[in-house]
Protein backbone atom coordinates (compact mmCIF):
# COMPACT_ATOMS: atom_id res chain seq x y z
CA UNK A 1 0.00 0.00 0.00
CA UNK A 2 1.41 3.40 -1.04
CA UNK A 3 0.39 6.66 0.62
CA UNK A 4 1.15 10.10 -0.76
CA UNK A 5 0.84 12.89 1.82
CA UNK A 6 0.07 16.23 0.15
CA UNK A 7 1.15 19.25 2.17
CA UNK A 8 0.20 22.63 0.64
CA UNK A 9 2.00 25.60 2.14
CA UNK A 10 2.27 29.36 1.74
CA UNK A 11 4.80 31.51 3.62
CA UNK A 12 4.93 29.34 6.73
CA UNK A 13 8.36 27.74 6.58
CA UNK A 14 8.82 27.82 10.38
CA UNK A 15 5.53 25.96 10.94
CA UNK A 16 6.39 23.67 8.04
CA UNK A 17 9.42 22.43 9.97
CA UNK A 18 7.17 21.28 12.83
CA UNK A 19 4.85 19.50 10.40
CA UNK A 20 7.76 17.71 8.73
CA UNK A 21 9.20 16.77 12.12
CA UNK A 22 5.89 15.15 13.09
CA UNK A 23 5.83 13.17 9.84
CA UNK A 24 9.35 11.92 10.56
CA UNK A 25 8.48 10.98 14.15
CA UNK A 26 5.31 9.02 13.34
CA UNK A 27 5.37 5.22 13.24
CA UNK A 28 5.19 3.83 9.68
CA UNK A 29 3.98 0.21 9.30
CA UNK A 30 6.38 -2.01 7.39
CA UNK A 31 3.82 -2.70 4.65
CA UNK A 32 2.99 0.99 4.04
CA UNK A 33 5.17 3.09 1.75
CA UNK A 34 4.89 6.81 2.54
CA UNK A 35 5.95 9.73 0.38
CA UNK A 36 5.46 13.41 1.26
CA UNK A 37 4.95 16.13 -1.33
CA UNK A 38 5.19 19.75 -0.20
CA UNK A 39 3.35 22.03 -2.62
CA UNK A 40 4.75 25.54 -2.39
CA UNK A 41 1.93 27.89 -3.37
CA UNK A 42 4.34 30.58 -4.62
CA UNK A 43 5.75 31.50 -1.20
CA UNK A 44 8.11 34.40 -0.70
CA UNK A 45 9.91 32.97 2.32
CA UNK A 46 12.37 30.09 2.84
CA UNK A 47 9.90 27.32 2.03
CA UNK A 48 11.96 25.75 -0.75
CA UNK A 49 15.18 25.88 1.29
CA UNK A 50 13.34 24.28 4.22
CA UNK A 51 12.16 21.36 2.09
CA UNK A 52 15.63 20.89 0.60
CA UNK A 53 17.14 20.85 4.11
CA UNK A 54 14.76 18.05 5.15
CA UNK A 55 15.04 15.87 2.04
CA UNK A 56 18.02 13.91 3.30
CA UNK A 57 16.13 13.11 6.52
CA UNK A 58 13.30 11.59 4.48
CA UNK A 59 15.70 9.46 2.40
CA UNK A 60 14.15 10.30 -0.95
CA UNK A 61 10.56 10.30 0.29
CA UNK A 62 10.15 14.10 0.42
CA UNK A 63 9.36 15.98 -2.79
CA UNK A 64 8.93 19.65 -3.68
CA UNK A 65 6.35 21.01 -6.13
CA UNK A 66 5.91 24.70 -6.99
CA UNK A 67 2.35 25.81 -7.82
CA UNK A 68 2.25 29.46 -8.85
CA UNK A 69 -1.54 29.68 -9.15
CA UNK A 70 -2.68 31.05 -5.82
CA UNK A 71 -5.25 29.06 -3.88
CA UNK A 72 -5.48 25.96 -1.73
CA UNK A 73 -7.40 24.01 -4.38
CA UNK A 74 -4.71 24.71 -6.99
CA UNK A 75 -2.05 23.53 -4.53
CA UNK A 76 -3.90 20.35 -3.60
CA UNK A 77 -4.55 19.51 -7.24
CA UNK A 78 -0.89 20.04 -8.12
CA UNK A 79 0.09 17.61 -5.38
CA UNK A 80 -2.49 15.02 -6.40
CA UNK A 81 -1.54 15.08 -10.08
CA UNK A 82 2.21 14.92 -9.37
CA UNK A 83 1.90 11.70 -7.36
CA UNK A 84 0.63 8.17 -8.05
CA UNK A 85 0.21 6.33 -4.73
CA UNK A 86 -2.84 4.21 -3.92
CA UNK A 87 -3.93 6.67 -1.21
CA UNK A 88 -3.81 10.46 -1.04
CA UNK A 89 -3.50 12.04 2.40
CA UNK A 90 -3.94 15.76 3.00
CA UNK A 91 -2.75 17.82 5.95
CA UNK A 92 -2.01 21.53 6.42
CA UNK A 93 1.23 23.36 7.16
CA UNK A 94 0.15 24.46 10.66
CA UNK A 95 -0.56 20.92 11.81
CA UNK A 96 1.33 18.01 13.32
CA UNK A 97 0.22 14.41 12.96
CA UNK A 98 -0.09 12.02 15.89
CA UNK A 99 2.51 9.26 16.10
CA UNK A 100 -0.15 6.67 15.29
CA UNK A 101 -1.49 8.51 12.20
CA UNK A 102 0.13 6.28 9.56
CA UNK A 103 -0.76 3.13 11.47
CA UNK A 104 -4.42 4.12 11.63
CA UNK A 105 -4.44 4.88 7.90
CA UNK A 106 -3.05 1.42 7.19
CA UNK A 107 -5.53 -0.29 9.50
CA UNK A 108 -8.58 1.49 8.09
CA UNK A 109 -7.78 0.83 4.43
CA UNK A 110 -6.64 -2.77 4.93
CA UNK A 111 -10.23 -4.06 4.81
CA UNK A 112 -10.73 -2.90 1.23
CA UNK A 113 -14.22 -1.52 1.85
CA UNK A 114 -13.27 2.09 2.72
CA UNK A 115 -12.84 4.88 0.16
CA UNK A 116 -11.97 7.81 2.42
CA UNK A 117 -11.36 8.62 6.07
CA UNK A 118 -11.10 11.71 8.24
CA UNK A 119 -10.33 12.28 11.87
CA UNK A 120 -10.06 14.57 14.84
CA UNK A 121 -8.27 17.92 14.83
CA UNK A 122 -7.14 18.91 18.31
CA UNK A 123 -6.19 22.52 19.09
CA UNK A 124 -2.81 23.82 20.17
CA UNK A 125 -3.82 27.27 21.38
CA UNK A 126 -1.45 30.12 20.55
CA UNK A 127 -3.20 32.07 23.34
CA UNK A 128 -6.14 31.39 25.67
CA UNK A 129 -9.48 31.26 23.80
CA UNK A 130 -11.52 34.46 24.36
CA UNK A 131 -14.70 34.55 26.43
CA UNK A 132 -16.77 35.65 23.42
CA UNK A 133 -15.94 32.47 21.44
CA UNK A 134 -19.05 30.24 21.27
CA UNK A 135 -18.23 26.53 21.73
CA UNK A 136 -20.17 25.81 18.53
CA UNK A 137 -17.75 27.96 16.53
CA UNK A 138 -14.44 26.17 17.17
CA UNK A 139 -14.75 24.43 13.81
CA UNK A 140 -14.05 27.80 12.18
CA UNK A 141 -10.48 27.61 13.49
CA UNK A 142 -10.02 23.98 12.54
CA UNK A 143 -11.02 22.12 15.70
CA UNK A 144 -12.85 18.87 14.88
CA UNK A 145 -14.37 16.36 17.30
CA UNK A 146 -17.22 14.40 15.71
CA UNK A 147 -17.56 11.82 18.45
CA UNK A 148 -17.15 8.08 18.05
CA UNK A 149 -16.25 6.20 14.88
CA UNK A 150 -19.06 6.24 12.31
CA UNK A 151 -19.79 6.20 8.60
CA UNK A 152 -19.85 9.60 6.92
CA UNK A 153 -23.31 10.63 5.83
CA UNK A 154 -24.96 9.29 8.99
CA UNK A 155 -24.25 12.44 11.02
CA UNK A 156 -23.54 16.13 10.48
CA UNK A 157 -19.80 15.46 10.39
CA UNK A 158 -18.04 16.42 7.16
CA UNK A 159 -14.67 15.42 5.74
CA UNK A 160 -12.20 18.21 6.52
CA UNK A 161 -9.27 18.64 4.16
CA UNK A 162 -6.75 19.26 6.94
CA UNK A 163 -7.00 15.63 8.06
CA UNK A 164 -8.20 13.43 5.22
CA UNK A 165 -7.12 10.37 3.27
CA UNK A 166 -8.88 9.43 0.01
CA UNK A 167 -8.21 6.50 -2.28
CA UNK A 168 -6.79 7.58 -5.62
CA UNK A 169 -9.28 5.37 -7.45
CA UNK A 170 -12.16 7.37 -5.97
CA UNK A 171 -10.44 10.70 -6.67
CA UNK A 172 -10.05 9.71 -10.30
CA UNK A 173 -13.78 9.00 -10.34
CA UNK A 174 -15.01 12.24 -8.71
CA UNK A 175 -12.33 14.61 -10.02
CA UNK A 176 -9.99 17.16 -8.46
CA UNK A 177 -10.80 19.97 -6.04
CA UNK A 178 -12.85 22.86 -7.42
CA UNK A 179 -10.63 25.85 -8.18
CA UNK A 180 -13.65 28.18 -8.04
CA UNK A 181 -13.78 27.54 -4.29
CA UNK A 182 -11.23 27.76 -1.48
CA UNK A 183 -9.07 30.61 -0.21
CA UNK A 184 -7.61 32.82 -2.92
CA UNK A 185 -5.29 35.64 -2.00
CA UNK A 186 -6.95 37.92 0.55
CA UNK A 187 -10.44 36.49 0.05
CA UNK A 188 -11.10 33.66 2.53
CA UNK A 189 -13.41 31.64 0.32
CA UNK A 190 -14.26 28.16 1.54
CA UNK A 191 -16.33 25.07 0.71
CA UNK A 192 -13.78 23.29 -1.48
CA UNK A 193 -13.90 20.55 1.14
CA UNK A 194 -17.72 20.64 1.20
CA UNK A 195 -17.85 20.30 -2.57
CA UNK A 196 -15.43 17.36 -2.54
CA UNK A 197 -17.34 15.68 0.29
CA UNK A 198 -20.66 16.05 -1.56
CA UNK A 199 -19.16 14.59 -4.73
CA UNK A 200 -17.71 11.65 -2.79
CA UNK A 201 -21.09 10.82 -1.27
CA UNK A 202 -22.89 11.32 -4.59
CA UNK A 203 -20.49 8.83 -6.19
CA UNK A 204 -21.38 6.22 -3.57
CA UNK A 205 -17.98 6.36 -1.88
CA UNK A 206 -17.84 4.96 1.65
CA UNK A 207 -16.11 7.09 4.22
CA UNK A 208 -15.47 6.66 7.93
CA UNK A 209 -14.79 9.21 10.62
CA UNK A 210 -11.94 7.83 12.74
CA UNK A 211 -11.64 9.64 16.10
CA UNK A 212 -8.09 8.44 16.75
CA UNK A 213 -6.82 9.58 13.36
CA UNK A 214 -5.51 12.68 15.07
CA UNK A 215 -3.74 15.85 14.00
CA UNK A 216 -2.75 18.74 16.26
CA UNK A 217 -3.63 22.13 14.81
CA UNK A 218 -1.89 25.32 15.94
CA UNK A 219 -4.43 28.11 16.52
CA UNK A 220 -2.65 31.38 15.79
CA UNK A 221 -3.73 34.37 17.93
CA UNK A 222 -4.60 36.26 14.71
CA UNK A 223 -7.48 33.82 14.24
CA UNK A 224 -8.88 34.44 17.70
CA UNK A 225 -10.36 37.81 16.79
CA UNK A 226 -13.94 38.79 16.02
CA UNK A 227 -12.77 40.26 12.73
CA UNK A 228 -11.45 36.87 11.63
CA UNK A 229 -14.68 35.07 12.55
CA UNK A 230 -16.85 37.69 10.85
CA UNK A 231 -14.82 37.48 7.65
CA UNK A 232 -14.84 33.67 7.75
CA UNK A 233 -18.62 33.43 8.11
CA UNK A 234 -19.33 36.05 5.45
CA UNK A 235 -17.01 34.46 2.89
CA UNK A 236 -18.08 30.95 3.84
CA UNK A 237 -21.64 32.15 3.14
CA UNK A 238 -20.56 33.49 -0.25
CA UNK A 239 -18.86 30.19 -1.06
CA UNK A 240 -21.95 28.21 -0.01
CA UNK A 241 -24.25 30.44 -2.05
CA UNK A 242 -22.05 30.12 -5.11
CA UNK A 243 -21.89 26.34 -4.70
CA UNK A 244 -25.68 26.24 -4.30
CA UNK A 245 -26.11 27.47 -7.87
CA UNK A 246 -25.03 24.05 -9.14
CA UNK A 247 -25.53 21.87 -6.05
CA UNK A 248 -28.82 22.86 -4.38
CA UNK A 249 -29.46 21.30 -1.01
CA UNK A 250 -32.25 18.79 -0.32
CA UNK A 251 -34.13 21.25 1.89
CA UNK A 252 -37.00 23.77 1.52
CA UNK A 253 -36.03 27.19 0.12
CA UNK A 254 -37.29 30.72 0.69
CA UNK A 255 -36.41 33.35 -1.92
CA UNK A 256 -33.66 31.09 -3.24
CA UNK A 257 -32.09 30.62 0.22
CA UNK A 258 -32.37 27.47 2.36
CA UNK A 259 -35.23 28.14 4.76
CA UNK A 260 -33.25 26.94 7.75
CA UNK A 261 -30.66 29.69 7.16
CA UNK A 262 -33.40 32.32 7.19
CA UNK A 263 -35.00 30.87 10.31
CA UNK A 264 -31.70 30.57 12.13
CA UNK A 265 -30.76 34.18 11.37
CA UNK A 266 -34.23 35.45 12.34
CA UNK A 267 -34.19 33.64 15.67
CA UNK A 268 -30.69 34.92 16.34
CA UNK A 269 -31.77 38.50 15.64
CA UNK A 270 -34.74 38.16 18.01
CA UNK A 271 -32.49 36.83 20.75
CA UNK A 272 -30.04 39.70 20.26
CA UNK A 273 -32.85 42.27 20.53
CA UNK A 274 -34.22 40.63 23.66
CA UNK A 275 -30.81 40.63 25.33
CA UNK A 276 -30.36 44.28 24.37
CA UNK A 277 -33.76 45.23 25.80
CA UNK A 278 -33.09 43.33 29.01
CA UNK A 279 -29.56 44.76 29.31
CA UNK A 280 -28.35 41.19 29.49
CA UNK A 281 -24.75 40.55 28.51
CA UNK A 282 -23.75 37.18 27.12
CA UNK A 283 -20.77 37.76 24.80
CA UNK A 284 -20.58 34.22 23.40
CA UNK A 285 -24.29 33.84 22.63
CA UNK A 286 -24.57 37.36 21.20
CA UNK A 287 -21.58 36.90 18.92
CA UNK A 288 -22.85 33.49 17.81
CA UNK A 289 -26.18 35.03 16.81
CA UNK A 290 -24.38 37.81 14.90
CA UNK A 291 -22.49 35.19 12.91
CA UNK A 292 -25.78 33.53 11.90
CA UNK A 293 -26.79 36.81 10.27
CA UNK A 294 -23.49 36.93 8.38
CA UNK A 295 -24.08 33.35 7.16
CA UNK A 296 -27.37 34.46 5.61
CA UNK A 297 -26.04 37.69 4.11
CA UNK A 298 -23.03 35.93 2.64
CA UNK A 299 -25.12 33.12 1.17
CA UNK A 300 -27.47 35.61 -0.53
CA UNK A 301 -24.52 37.54 -2.01
CA UNK A 302 -22.86 34.34 -3.19
CA UNK A 303 -26.06 32.99 -4.72
CA UNK A 304 -26.94 36.10 -6.71
CA UNK A 305 -23.96 38.44 -7.02
CA UNK A 306 -20.59 36.72 -6.62
CA UNK A 307 -18.50 36.01 -9.72
CA UNK A 308 -15.42 33.73 -9.67
CA UNK A 309 -13.60 36.31 -11.77
CA UNK A 310 -13.83 38.66 -8.79
CA UNK A 311 -10.98 36.72 -7.18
Amino acid sequence: MRLDVILPTYNRHEFLKLTLDSLLAAEVPSDLTVSVTVVDNNSGDATRETVEAYQSKFAGRLHYVLEKKQGRSHALNAGITSTNGDLVGMIDDDEQIDQSWFRRVREMFSSGDVDFIGGACKPQWGCPPPSWLPPSQVGVIGVVDAGSQHVYGTSQAMLMGGNAVISRAVLQKVGLYSTDLGRKGKRPLADEDTDMYMRLLAAGARGIYVPDLIIYHYIHPDRLTKRYFRAWHFWRGISSGFLDRTRPRPTPYLLGVPRYLVGRAARGLVRMLRRFAALKKDPAETFGDELKLLDLIGFFCGKYFYKPSDT
